[in-house]
């Protein structure tokens, strides 16, 4: 039996597919009061719990030879998160005691290529940079940072855990709707596109989710790996959906003060309407940061390999446009 915590995020939702693919037994963890629709025809055992309950945690692994950690909460807003630092840092923390008492076997964990420390423009990234806790650049960054390295001293002391840090995730079965996801399908359904210069790397979902299986069956205990894809720029990925769609529709390139100066205000737009945050000085600070991105050291261990953005960007596209459907035949 395996235990997938985030079980209904974008990417935890997409490994349970490819697990039940390959014949496995899995439990998903549920936030308790979450709605599971991304896996509610998917066979598997869901449990109801919180990486904040200890108590639901044991229960969850009672039976389990591993683990895929992968709950927590991604953060683009500036400023202070306690709930961010509990679920990312905390939950972890009680994630790895809870495997330990239940003698898991192995768990993989998913970080995030936010974690590890930042190289200037130039600078190949990879693994050698080790994960920074005081990175100025946000809270989301320094709780992914702190949580890998509660996940490496944990392994230091002996439980067989791996770390995987994928860079920006887009791909089918996007059921929340990640921020370059709302992008895509914004530009699928031809409305007027905003959008600023700047790039980054991102990955398919699926080749993420083909790493952590491959992290599980021969990562080594204590290493992380990059789970990279390739540099796309907004620009871009917007023409490749007017091209794989065939749709026109006006995009508009925002000049990059213009943008850094709205920026400072959005935060309290978006606290004041508790709408999802999608432009911040976050997202800004990424499309302009070094997106020069090594996953060398999991093809070479682990076998992965990413496929075309092309391909991915149609996929997603077309997804889009089936989910849609079945939502209108409900």
């Amino acid at each position: 039996m395996i235990l997938v915590t985030g079980a209904t995020g974008h990417i935890g939702n997409v490994l349970i597919r490819k697990l039940l693919e390959q014949g496995e037994k899995v439990r998903a963890l549920v936030w308790r009061g979450e709605e599971p629709m991304p896996i509610k025809d998917l066979d598997v055992e869901q449990v109801e719990g919180d990486v904040l309950d200890p108590a639901s945690l044991e229960s969850a692994m009672r039976g389990v030879e591993s683990v895929y950690h992968l709950a927590g909460i991604i953060s683009i807003m500036p400023g202070r998160n306690p709930l961010v630092w509990k679920v990312n840092v905390e939950g972890t923390r009680n994630v790895l005691d809870a495997a330990r008492r239940a003698g898991i076997r192995r768990l993989v964990y998913t970080s995030s290529i936010h974690a590890i420390a930042r190289a200037p423009h130039g600078v190949a990234m990879d693994e050698s940079l080790g994960f920074d806790q005081n990175n100025p650049y946000g809270e989301y960054d320094r709780s992914k940072a702190a949580a890998s390295l509660e996940v490496k001293k944990a392994a230091t002391a002996g439980l067989d855990a791996v770390i995987v840090c994928p860079t920006g995730v887009i791909g089918p079965y996007d059921f929340r709707g990640s921020e370059m996801g709302e992008v895509i399908r914004s530009a699928s359904e031809a409305r007027t596109m905003f959008y600023v210069e700047g790039a980054y790397d991102f990955v398919d979902v699926r080749d993420v989710a083909d790493g952590l299986i491959a992290a599980h069956a021969h990562g080594r205990r204590g290493e992380s790996y990059i789970l990279s894809g390739q540099k796309l720029s907004v620009r871009y990925l917007l023409e490749t959906v007017r091209e794989v769609t065939g749709k026109a529709f006006a995009s508009f390139k925002m000049p990059f003060s213009l943008a850094e100066f709205a920026a400072k205000f959005t935060p309290y737009y978006y606290r004041w309407s508790k709408a999802k945050p999608r432009f911040t000085p976050y997202s800004l600070e990424v499309l302009q940061s070094n997106s020069n991105i090594s996953h060398a050291k999991a093809a070479r261990e682990l076998g992965y390999q990413s496929r075309p953005a092309i391909e991915t960007i149609a996929d997603t596209v077309r997804w889009f446009f089936e989910n849609r459907r079945m939502k209108s035949a409900a």
